[in-house]
């Protein structure tokens, strides 16, 4: 459930700029953490905006100091708490459902991320066509840390930009990446000053919205092509294959050694 101040304010605030729809997770006491109501609405955003013939590029990025942490790990627990696979279905639902929006939009979609991006908000990074990093971002694949299965099409995206062994590196370790290196090994296509940040962005994605249209729809048909089926797929192969980890004793562990602010002790069961 929403505390009262998310259900004061919108959990995803939508800003227009000329061509350029923002889409900012608006829970920045969570480091902009999805529970299901979160990715509701940014589903919905990110379809709005697809459909809106009058918007040429999409920014997704966060309020406050993070891009976005990844699930809300209060509502993981509590979901685990009861088993109920039906609550974190919900969340691994909308998650495919934000990925397909991205990739199935005739338009840019760029991520500016402005903080850290952890766990599923480095996936929701990944899923964008373009990815700029304020300096302060950074960048980790934290699910192994509570006993998870990657999601949000993690296991697609990080393969095809820094190839196997480095995503298997990232997947297996949940080490933390800087903007600087994340740039270097292809993750980012450019690290702007914290200060200067949210000018860069928009305007990186003024010059997104000014280019072609149809030339830029056709590009990203032809990059995305064949394997929109293949990213569904996996996207369906994650969930199922979190939900089995999310049952496991390891993953009521992970989760207990999280907020217990200790190591994890895992024993494969």
């Amino acid at each position: 459930m929403g505390t009262t101040q998310e259900a004061a304010a919108p959990l995803v605030l939508e800003e227009r700029n000329g061509a350029v729809v923002t889409l900012r997770l608006n829970r920045p006491e969570k480091l902009n953490a999805f529970n299901p109501d979160m990715a509701r609405a940014l589903v919905h955003g990110l379809l709005r905006a697809g459909e809106e013939r009058t918007v040429r590029a999409v920014v997704i990025t966060g309020a406050g100091r993070g891009f976005c942490a990844g699930g809300d790990l209060d509502y993981i627990r509590n979901a685990r708490s009861r088993k109920s696979v039906q609550d974190l279905q919900e969340l691994l639902k909308l998650g495919k459902e934000m990925c397909l929006a991205i990739a199935g939009m005739p338009k840019p979609v760029i991520a500016a991320v402005n903080g850290p991006a952890a766990g599923g908000g480095m996936s929701l990074a990944l899923a964008c066509d373009l990815r700029i990093a304020s300096e302060q971002a950074s960048f980790t694949q934290s699910f192994g840390q509570v006993g998870l299965y990657p999601d949000f099409g993690a296991t697609f995206f990080l393969p095809r930009l820094v190839g196997l062994a480095r995503a298997s590196e990232m997947f297996y370790t949940a080490e933390w990446l800087s903007a600087a290196e994340a740039c270097r090994i292809g993750i980012v296509c450019r690290v702007c000053p914290a200060e200067e940040f949210g000018l860069a962005a928009q305007e990186f994605a003024q010059r997104m919205a000014a280019g072609p249209p149809l030339a830029y729809r056709d590009v990203k048909r032809t990059m995305i092509g064949e394997a929109h089926n293949e990213l569904e797929q996996a996207l369906d192969e994650e969930n199922r294959l979190q939900v089995h980890c999310f049952l496991s004793e390891d993953c009521a562990e992970g989760l207990a050694a999280f907020f217990e602010e200790r190591p994890p002790n895992f024993r494969g069961h």
